[in-house]
């Protein structure tokens, strides 16, 4: 993939177009040129450093290695609220991971991070930026469906310093993080504070916006939600 262009279907085309109406897009004029069939230029990475002495997260070489742990640790957070385990989907150097909250019960069903109205709505997002669904890179910030459960504190600390190696070792071009609890664990901001700016995490450049099913019951916000994908696939300053 590296974040080269491909074409895309008239289902995809479709869905771009029903995302476009609904966020307001009524001109294909920008202020500024926008070449999008640009190859994104991989971003320079540091190695990955060596994670807390405190840390029960053992380190992995490989992304293969991290989603193997992922599927069979019992040192998970949360993990006691629910045996029903929900893997991250995509392959390395995807031109964009979505990182959502934990998955829903329908998520778990499905077994992916999202699914249903949701997955369709953010499949339509990522056509209307040129990406097609199955380019993406989808995970959670707990892999773990847990009902009423919120994610705070140790967990949350938790749940960061995992989904961090997890960034490093999936290389994604860039990072979409979808609802609250991913700005919380990665930025240390909600939603509302950490919308409308560009910000690095493990050197990918990150961008926050609504999750899909905020998106389904507000549909008002789909406007926002495609300022967000613009500033996402800005090139770098």
């Amino acid at each position: 993939m590296g974040g080269e262009a491909k074409d895309i279907g008239l289902a995809e085309a479709k869905s771009a177009l029903a995302w476009w109406l609904d966020a307001g897009v009524d001109t294909a004029i920008a202020e500024a040129p926008r070449d999008w069939l640009k190859p994104a230029a991989p971003p320079a990475r540091s190695p990955a450093p060596a994670p807390p002495e405190a840390t029960q997260q053992p380190a992995h070489e490989t992304l293969d290695q991290f989603r193997l742990w992922l599927e069979h640790s019992d040192a998970l957070p949360v993990g006691g609220a629910s045996p029903r385990r929900v893997l991250p989907r995509g392959n390395l150097q995807a031109p964009v991971m979505l990182l959502a909250e934990m998955p829903s019960a329908e998520d778990a069903a499905a077994g992916q991070p999202l699914s249903g109205d949701c997955w369709q709505l953010a499949v339509a997002m990522l056509a209307a930026i040129g990406i097609s669904g199955d380019d993406a890179y989808c995970a959670s910030l707990s892999c773990f469906h847990a009902p009423g459960a919120k994610l705070r504190g140790a967990d949350l600390e938790a749940c960061a310093e995992i989904a961090r190696e997890h960034i490093r070792l999936a290389q994604p071009q860039r990072l979409l993080l979808l609802g609250d609890a991913p700005c919380l664990a990665l930025l240390g901001k909600n939603l509302i504070d950490a919308r409308g700016h560009a910000h690095k995490v493990e050197v990918v450049r990150t961008v926050a916006t609504f999750h899909p099913r905020h998106l389904i019951h507000r549909t008002l916000d789909k406007a926002r939600a495609w300022e967000d994908l613009l500033l996402l696939m800005e090139d770098e300053a």
